[in-house]
């Protein structure tokens, strides 16, 4: 049975250790150290998440309640906590010295004993699990009644890591990418044969466990579940029509609806409903769902689809309507028929319990188009073949006289690749350029606005690393009642406040206009964006929707060669 301290001490070697190559050889002797029960929760753990993405489990610890869990095990005032941390402005070395300084009088749980107790991994793990479980009245104080017993068993190497693992955020540097190679080195498994396990599970721990028991065939073996939400296949900016066709040759053309996107799991008559954040919203869509049970011929499917809201005269209804019917949980009927919603299907990953994702893009539409009939607020999406500019004009034009946001440029030929954004999917839409960047941070605002968080500092996400890296800020694109309510979302989000300036924990995604992006000595990603504005708040996406380092560096490239703006700011 491995302890956390080992865990711990390990962290400390990985997140002292400079080079990527270094790190995967590391995290490497980690996952062939500890035993096949214990292997899926470490691979979580050292990825800084408690649970699969896919999974419905969370842990819902915010600063509030960890603070106040740190107060009660040290024997401090939650006011000297928030002073710690803005301190050292990290919530581990918080922990560290919060529990350092016990007052003499202080008793814990360890006290009583000659020696303190070892948590185990499983122990951390099971103590999680409990504090997900909690709801309702109570809950608050179960959840610190959880974190103090794991505060109060544990040593100054392992406070820090249980911290940080209590708001999702390990800070040692590890990312998919080092988790992807771990693993593939610990157990002599191909990195594709990882790279695509994880593609089609979402479970890295799945494909950890996979791959020690059976080694690359059982790894190869895995497959697409029903009710295991995937990844959805993304799409890159087209710049222009004409260097699609270029790219593509004779292309699938669809209409790019002003909706959001809902993947669809169909198991006999159960049909579950996932967001892009791979939330389960099927009881906030159960006109969806009726309309999938009926119109969806196929005792099993995982379907790709985009739900939108449409007002009296067939054009989309605004974006923060349709959040409006993914968040209610409270009556849902009233606002389905408020907010009615139909659901366009495009593609097709799973049916009758068979993977599609491998054939190609026209060959699951034609099964597509078998199994889904058109009726009553559901539809396949309309479909044209072609590589001819003026066809695809007038589609794009028919888009947008729609109230739509223009056309998607697909390859026939391509397979359906989860969470990748390639050029086999490609988006024409006439705004100003937008990107889904992650909030990590804000500062009060001044005069009448003293009283709402003003200005947000964006980051985009190194893979490799895991790490999310600043941007910029914006400032601009919002109401006073917008600043209200995400300074009501933010406050559970607070890390560390210094002076004006808040520590947030990303969670929550902006999608931001710019007029271009610029090389920066500013920034800790190398890149800033020049006049960005804010269009809307996406909660639909989720941290993994967030644009990589490399989509901003690949999009200045680009810049460079059509000569838009300076070289740096």
């Amino acid at each position: 049975m491995t302890s956390f301290r080992e865990f711990a001490q390990a962290c400390k070697v990985i997140e002292a250790t400079p080079g990527s190559l270094e790190m995967t050889s590391q995290v490497a002797e980690l996952l062939k150290k500890v035993s096949p029960e214990e292997l899926p929760i470490v691979t979580h753990f050292v990825m800084g998440e408690v649970f699969p993405a896919w999974s419905s489990q969370e842990v819902g610890v915010g600063a509030g309640i960890l603070y106040a869990a740190l107060a009660r095990s040290s024997g401090l005032s939650v006011g000297d906590i928030e002073n710690l941390v803005k301190e050292t402005g990290d919530i581990g070395r918080t922990a560290v010295k919060a529990l350092a300084r016990k007052s003499k009088g202080q008793a814990t749980f360890s006290s009583f004993l000659e020696e303190a107790p070892e948590l185990s991994l499983h122990e951390v793990f099971e103590r999680f699990q409990a504090i997900s479980r909690s709801s309702g009245k109570g809950s608050q104080t179960s959840k610190i009644k959880n974190l103090q017993y794991l505060f109060n068993c544990s040593g100054s190497e392992e406070v820090g890591y249980i911290a940080r693992l209590a708001v999702e955020d390990l800070r040692i540097g590890v990312g998919e990418g080092i988790v992807r190679d771990a693993i593939a080195s610990a157990f002599n498994v191909p990195v594709v044969s990882v790279e695509r396990a994880f593609m089609l599970t979402n479970d890295m721990g799945l494909v950890a466990s996979t791959a020690r028991e059976g080694g690359t065939e059982a790894v190869e073996g895995l497959g697409l579940q029903l009710n295991r939400p995937i990844r959805m296949m993304l799409a890159q900016i087209a710049p222009t029509i004409e260097s699609a066709i270029a790219e593509v040759g004779e292309a699938a053309i669809e209409w790019k609806f002003d909706g959001a996107r809902v993947q669809i799991h169909k198991d006999g008559d159960r049909v579950t409903l996932y967001s892009r954040k791979l939330e389960d919203i099927s009881s906030s869509l159960p006109d969806i769902a009726a309309s999938i049970r009926k119109y969806v011929h196929a005792d099993s499917a995982i379907l790709d689809g985009e739900a939108v809201a449409l007002d009296e005269r067939g054009h989309p209804r605004a974006f923060q309507d349709i959040l409006r019917r993914l968040r209610r949980k409270y009556e849902v009927d009233s606002t389905a028929k408020e907010i009615p919603l139909s659901i366009n299907i495009f593609d097709i990953m799973y049916l009758n319990g068979e993977d599609l994702i491998d054939l190609p893009l026209i060959r699951r539409r034609e099964m597509l188009e078998n199994c889904v009939e058109n009726g009553d607020s559901i539809s396949v999406d309309r479909q044209v073949l072609t590589s001819n500019y003026e066809e695809i004009s007038v589609i794009y034009t028919e888009a947008l006289k729609a109230g739509h946001e223009g056309i998607m440029i697909k390859n026939p030929q391509s397979p359906y690749s989860p969470g990748k954004r390639g050029k086999n999917w490609l988006k024409k839409k006439p705004v100003m350029e937008t990107l889904d960047l992650v909030v990590i941070g804000a500062e009060w605002g001044y005069g009448k606005r003293t009283s709402f968080m003003g200005s947000f500092a964006l980051a985009c996400h190194d893979p490799r690393t895991g790490r999310f890296l600043p941007v910029g800020k914006v400032a601009t694109g919002f109401s006073d009642e917008q600043l209200a309510e995400l300074t009501a979302i933010f406050s559970d989000l607070i890390v560390m406040e210094s002076g004006i300036r808040i520590e947030l924990k990303p969670q929550v995604i902006f999608e931001v206009a710019f007029e271009e992006i610029q090389k920066s000595t500013n920034y800790e990603s190398g890149y800033a964006l020049r006049f960005p504005r804010l269009v809307n708040v996406r909660d639909d996406k989720s941290l993994e929707d967030v644009e990589t380092l490399g989509r901003l560096e690949e999009m200045y490239r680009l810049q460079r060669e059509r000569g838009i703006g300076p070289d740096t700011a």
